[in-house]
């Protein structure tokens, strides 16, 4: 049975599902969900989703040291909950079982090297980290730090993936155009690892920006120029408070990586081509980079009195981010990759 599962093909799915799991971790965000599951793995208890808000009041009474961040009386509705638990089940009963499946495989498979091994390996690791990370934020009931842990942790875990993928690839000698980087000098190799760094610490401060109440109106919301691009009018404004104010270092991070993105782009386009693997990759996550930043704006200019913000441009905002990291870490493995395998057991 094990023998009729190509590890590439599952490595490919394992991907998808890693981004679906990213995803439902962003809806959970927007619906205020994260402690619609007090407990971990189970919520209220249970292994499933509808629990009304009789049986979470007595979950409560039976567990005085448990707390809502958003009060005593808060509930959650069955959809809230829902998210949560579709989120646990997919990480934990889908993609952490097919994780060690295809550790197996790949030591199953035929003319693969040590690097796919490793990358294998780490996979399992992080996945396994993951989880503890999972629980780490449920019990601290999503601080922001946790959270964006949370978020990197699964970034990083994807990364691994996608190194797996190439890994097995290039063994099998079917490494497609568009990933292959031929050699790269160690100067873009750096400029590679540094903006994806960089990409990654904005998520970071998005991520803080987005589970810290307020954070998310520290410019105001005073419409066009005013809270964006602008801050309370000012371009520059000064900062009391790093945490409740972390969407104007969020903004100052998001203009160096831009900037540093934009640069980077045409240098290489300059010394490549625009024909080249490298430059491509480097003009594919720059332009997710801007649109994504119109997307924050639009988030920014969608408040009204009413409703306040249009929340799912918040999850499209996250995902393009990460897009965009994804896109340039994986031209940076890429760059990395030996380009001979070193095949096991020859």
């Amino acid at each position: 049975m094990l023998d009729k599962i190509q590890a590439k093909r599952l490595t490919g799915a394992l991907v998808i599902v890693t981004f679906l799991v990213i995803a439902l971790g962003g809806v959970i965000r927007i619906y205020d969900a994260g402690e619609s599951c007090p407990d971990w793995p189970t919520c209220f208890g249970t292994i499933g989703f509808d629990v009304s808000e009789a049986e979470q009041g007595a979950w409560y009474e039976a567990h005085p040291d448990e707390f809502d961040s958003r009060g005593s009386g808060h509930r959650y509705t069955t959809f809230q909950i829902f998210t949560e638990w579709a989120h646990r089940l997919l990480a934990g009963a889908v993609l952490g079982p097919l994780v060690f499946l295809n550790w197996l495989i790949v030591r199953r498979e035929d003319g693969l090297g040590s690097e796919v091994y490793l990358a294998s390996s780490v996979a399992v690791a992080l996945i396994v980290w993951q989880g503890a990370v999972g629980w780490l934020t449920v019990s601290m009931d999503n601080e922001h730090w946790s959270v964006a842990l949370h978020l990197g942790s699964a970034l990083a875990f994807m990364l691994s993936l996608i190194w797996l993928w190439l890994a097995i690839s290039r063994d099998h000698s079917k490494l497609p155009d568009w990933a292959n980087f031929g050699p790269t000098s160690k100067k873009w190799r750096g400029w590679l690892f540094w903006i994806s760094t960089g990409i990654l610490f904005t998520l970071f401060s998005g991520a803080f920006v987005s589970t810290t109440h307020g954070a998310n109106s520290a410019c105001g919301v005073n419409g066009l120029f005013e809270s964006w691009p602008l801050c309370h009018g000012e371009l520059i404004s000064s900062v009391h408070d790093w945490v409740l104010q972390s969407q104007i270092i969020h903004r100052w991070m998001v203009v160096g990586v831009a900037a540093s993105l934009l640069g980077a782009s045409w240098l290489a386009w300059k010394e490549f081509g625009l024909d080249s693997v490298l430059c491509k990759w480097f003009w594919a996550s720059t332009i997710l980079y801007l649109v994504n930043i119109s997307i924050g704006a639009l988030y920014i200019l969608s408040w009204n009195i009413s409703d306040g913000y249009t929340e799912y441009l918040s999850l499209i905002h996250l995902l393009v981010a990460s897009l965009s990291f994804i896109v340039l870490s994986t031209a940076w493995m890429g760059t990395m990759m030996a380009p001979v395998a070193e095949v096991a057991d020859e």
